[in-house]
């Protein structure tokens, strides 16, 4: 197995056009669904930063939070992956690139660190309420769909990728606290005990490969439950088939 095939880009890729078909929904109707949580995190995200620009003068540390970061990747893969299932749906053409999907562990780690550890004031206002529901909640609801409707599996491999990201986003935070002077996150505060930091630093990971582990497995009874009772587009000879049904 090569290193493109570890990541799960084949040639060609996607043959069983995975990423853009469902178990349950017809190609147009998954493509819609995706379309409209791409709209919601999109209007979420410029209204966040549009409110958080004019009315609390912070617009400069939204890129530092890590759940930020992650809600642009969620809306960069819902409006990716809308686009290419309408236009599977159309028979215009298969998937031609994946991107890392919402499924993979990382969308509930947010969640789970955010209630866990930082949810203090989450409801003190209504634009924190709706803020805090949209970017820490309805992230894992907008996850949990994608896993149930759609028909991909995470790949072993994501987690380095994740690792890499967690590692990446480490050297954001302490950079942050350098140039602006806060922690984006107070257990990033070396102050409060080294220790307790490495507890962090190796426990977030971990938790975030187990996540994967269970994500993998539901996506895998997901499979065995609806692929036997759902018939769905596989391949060019369903496109085939839909054209000459047409003539």
């Amino acid at each position: 197995m090569g290193y493109y095939e570890f990541f799960g880009v084949t040639a060609p890729f996607d043959p069983d056009c995975t990423f853009v078909s469902s178990h349950v929904l017809s190609p147009l109707a998954f493509g819609i669904f995706r379309l409209a949580i791409a709209i919601y995190t999109f209007v979420a995200l410029i209204f966040i930063m549009v409110w958080n620009g004019v009315k609390l003068h912070n617009l400069q540390t939204f890129f530092s939070y890590f759940t930020n970061l992650c809600y642009i990747g969620m809306c960069a893969y819902f409006w990716a992956s809308a686009v290419q299932t309408l236009a599977f749906s159309r028979r215009m053409r298969k998937p031609a690139a994946a991107n890392a999907t919402p499924t993979e562990g990382g969308t509930f780690l947010v969640t789970i660190v955010f209630w866990a550890l930082l949810a203090d004031g989450a409801f003190s206002n209504e634009f924190n309420s709706w803020k805090n529901i949209s970017v820490h909640a309805l992230n894992s609801g907008f996850a949990l769909l994608e896993i149930f409707l759609s028909r991909i599996v995470p790949r072993w491999a994501n987690i380095f990728i994740l690792i890499l990201v967690l590692a990446g986003y480490l050297g954001v935070a302490y950079i942050t606290h350098a140039t602006q002077g806060f922690y984006t996150y107070s257990f990033l505060d070396l102050s409060r005990g080294a220790g307790r930091l490495a507890e962090y630093i190796v426990g977030i990971p971990a938790a975030s490969a187990i996540l994967l582990a269970l994500v993998k497995g539901v996506c895998r009874i997901r499979d065995r439950l609806l692929a036997r009772r759902v018939s769905r587009p596989q391949d060019d000879e369903y496109h085939l088939s839909e054209k000459d049904s047409h003539v």
